[in-house]
């Protein structure tokens, strides 16, 4: 182990105005009036790195269609488990809104009896023939497309601070898996005054991917097929992937349990942390930072151990069965599957487009990258911490796992019950 380095429904009127104080958290909505009904568009995206991406995507498709009357109405707050606690709330009701916001793939299951079938009307042969293979099936998880992709991002990068890495002597690209992270984290520590790994434990996703990044750098994807189908028995395996977390937590900030993404990702920005997992929405704020340029300032490479995958997550705009706005709804989502569309939205979000037709100079060239990558990729694991690999209740179980993980980090006291979670 190396040493410790410091670092410094209610009803329907609740999306009108007089009711929008009460919903502080559901993250945005859109109400597009008409004679008889409200369109009501849900997200998650009401600030952070997705807002200025989903109100890109509103003005489109407001120039698209000037005919639909279409008020935009933002709620604060950017709680993603806010916004799925609304919408849990108005289905229980019977008052689905018209769309909302939601990672595709097994996570879909848990509205399996919610969500309308929309091959024909918005899954038409144009978007077949476009999306590629990963998204569109995440779209149809049990078989009937029943959501729009909207974007894809990358979880497994690592992204650093060029200076500072320079100024240790390591070469990131050199690292070939998970363990070898643990001697360029000490060399770090021994030759720069910068925290080696900014990983902030206070939201709890960022460890939960890391460890699932870990587990497929280590056991392979076919493993980690295994793994989120319920057929994985090897606790050594997962027993090792805790392990190396417990080498990285040797060199995360000091006050790592008190900080979020956003204030480790800003070390690496600052020079103060070398090294961060992160999805490449981390870098969007390394685009929005003066002076901080791409590979002359910041770079990054696959985790080690991960080259030629992609593992990915992405969110979607579901079509509610019982839709209260059906010929809107069905309009938007075309939409959302088009390539004007995800032209506006993905290069502001930070994420890559589903569909291949895109034109990729829209882009900027850390997103070129990973468009590229993405197309020669040997694998696209779906992530867990993401909802996209396994059902919601199965996402709970693993999540707790690695929350009770964080009390001790002690592989032998949790490998079990982390185990355990993918075959309940």
């Amino acid at each position: 182990m190396g040493r410790k380095h410091s670092g410094g429904r209610p009803r329907r009127s609740f999306l009108k105005a007089a009711g929008a104080a009460g919903l502080a958290g559901a993250a945005g909505c859109l109400d597009q009036l008409s004679e008889e009904q409200e369109f009501k568009m849900l997200h998650g995206w009401a600030e952070g790195d997705g807002q200025a991406a989903i109100r890109a995507l509103v003005e489109g498709f407001q120039e698209a269609h000037p005919d639909v009357d279409f008020g935009v109405q933002d709620v604060q707050g950017g709680a993603r488990d806010n916004l799925e606690s609304v919408v849990t709330t108005l289905l229980q009701d019977g008052d689905p809104p018209s769309t909302w916001q939601e990672w595709p793939g097994a996570n879909l299951l848990q509205f399996s009896g919610d969500l309308g079938d929309i091959e024909g009307d918005v899954w038409d042969d144009d978007m077949k023939e476009n999306y590629r293979e990963g998204p569109q099936a995440a779209a149809r998880p049990d078989g009937t497309y029943v959501a729009v992709p909207l974007n894809i991002h990358r979880i497994n990068n690592l992204f650093y601070n060029v200076a500072v890495v320079e100024e240790a002597g390591v070469d990131p690209e050199s690292l070939e898996g998970p363990e070898d992270l643990v001697d360029a984290f000490q060399a770090v520590a021994d030759n720069t005054d910068a925290t080696p790994f900014a990983n902030g434990t206070n939201e709890l996703f960022t460890t939960f991917q890391l460890w699932e990044t870990i587990f497929l750098a280590q056991a392979g994807p076919e493993a980690y097929d295994r793994l989120i189908n319920g057929e994985f028995d090897d606790e050594q395996a997962v027993r090792d992937s805790l392990a190396v977390l417990a080498d990285y937590s040797e060199f995360f900030p000091d006050d790592h349990f008190s900080i979020d993404f956003t204030t480790a990702n800003e070390r690496v920005i600052n020079g103060d942390a070398a090294f961060i997992h992160q999805g490449d929405w981390a870098a969007g704020a390394y685009r929005n930072a003066d002076g901080f340029e791409y590979e002359d300032d910041w770079n990054h490479v696959p985790f080690p151990g991960t080259e030629g995958l992609y593992a990915l997550n992405m969110d979607s705009f579901t079509y509610p069965a019982d839709n209260p706005t059906p010929e809107v709804t069905k309009t938007f989502l075309s939409y959302v599957g088009s390539t004007d569309a995800q032209e506006r939205f993905n290069p502001l979000k930070g994420s890559i487009p589903p569909r291949v037709d895109v034109d990729e100079s829209q882009f900027p060239p850390f997103l070129q990258q990973q468009i590229e990558d993405f197309r020669n990729a040997k694998g696209q694991p779906p992530s867990i911490a993401h909802g996209a690999a396994v059902r919601p209740e199965l996402r709970g179980e693993a999540e707790n796992a690695i929350d009770a993980y964080l009390g001790n980090f002690s592989p032998d006291d949790h490998a079990a019950d982390l185990l355990s979670a993918f075959s309940s």
